[in-house]
């Protein structure tokens, strides 16, 4: 199935997994790559040194393309970016931030650069800015969110309309079908975070892995639009927000209750409690954690079968 997508980053299938903190290191990364997608790591988890130690790891456990996704907004991005540039990353997705500052140093590498969007409007700037693709993510999406809750089926036509360099759909898709749906309303692939959170590679907790395949329709929430607006799990921490917001707090006093280190409590030490727990609204249809790769063959599987089934009712 070659388009503009997988030429551009030399993958078998448009299927890229997204680059989630607490999630996507190296061993979901070279599994979902030599399954034929793209493999992300999330750098915005990490140390720079380990990083490092991810890629390099990642390199040993395959020969395909990976990318690194990294938040611009984190205060260590330089030392991330340097340790891409010297062990010779060849594909790179930036977030949270403006793609203006890193995308022409890391194509002057002969990096390929993704920049990751909620809007229409960022969508162009990332154009202008030169990048090699974008990333509409919907407000479906698990992690941190848009602000204008434009969903994915209403933000991916709206880009493709606009945008001349190849688009990736994101937010709310886990299945074949899902996929197939995006890439009829103008995507040319699809990322995909929360049913690979729901594998054995992943890097999270395996009793947040089980809250998620036990998860169902309405048990996530947006919320701290005041911050950065993320979509979480509801538990206790969540329910302290929702308290907290019937006070009419500010900006600060919602700093003060989520701290510091509250993602890696939830989803990489397992506190299910008072951890922040982020994962897509597309949860509620995850029942089983499976191997990265089955998850990309039942996927394209799908999709195909998808393909035939639109193809049998189509009508004049």
């Amino acid at each position: 199935m070659p388009n503009r997508i997988t030429k551009l980053f030399n993958i078998k299938y448009p299927l890229i997994q997204a680059g989630m903190v607490w999630a996507s290191g190296w061993k979901l990364a070279s599994a979902v790559s030599n399954a034929g997608g793209l493999g992300i790591i999330g750098a915005g988890s990490m140390y720079p040194e380990i990083l490092k130690e991810h890629i390099q790891k990642c390199k040993s456990a395959t020969s395909k393309p990976f990318a690194v996704n990294v938040p611009l907004l984190y205060p260590n991005v330089e030392q991330i970016m340097k340790i891409i540039v010297d062990e010779e990353v060849r594909i790179v997705f930036t977030s949270a931030g403006n793609p203006n500052v890193w995308t022409k140093h890391l194509q002057e590498k002969g990096i390929k650069v993704v920049h990751v969007v909620s809007s229409l409007k960022f969508a162009l700037k990332s154009e202008e800015a030169g990048v090699d693709a974008v990333v509409a993510e919907g407000f479906e999406a698990g992690g941190h969110n848009g602000r204008d809750e434009t969903t994915t089926f209403t933000l991916i036509p709206m880009v493709s309309e606009k945008l001349e360099i190849p688009l990736i759909a994101a937010g709310g898709i886990a299945t074949g079908r899902g996929m197939l749906a995006a890439m009829v309303l103008g995507a040319e692939g699809v990322q995909i975070g929360s049913r690979f959170v729901a594998s054995p590679e992943a890097s999270s907790h395996p009793d947040f892995k089980e809250m998620v395949i036990k998860a169902q329709e309405g048990d996530t929430k947006l919320t701290l639009k005041e911050l950065t607006p993320v979509r979480l799990l509801k538990n206790n921490f969540y329910n302290q927000i929702e308290t907290l917001y019937q006070k009419k707090p500010s900006k600060g006093d919602l700093l003060e209750l989520l701290g510091r280190g509250r993602a890696k409590k939830g989803m990489f030490e397992g506190d299910l409690e008072e951890g922040e727990l982020e994962i897509g609204q597309i949860s509620g249809i995850i029942h089983e954690i499976k191997p990265a790769a089955e998850i990309v063959r039942e996927i394209i599987e799908e999709f195909k079968a998808a393909q035939k089934e639109a193809a049998a009712h189509s009508f004049e």
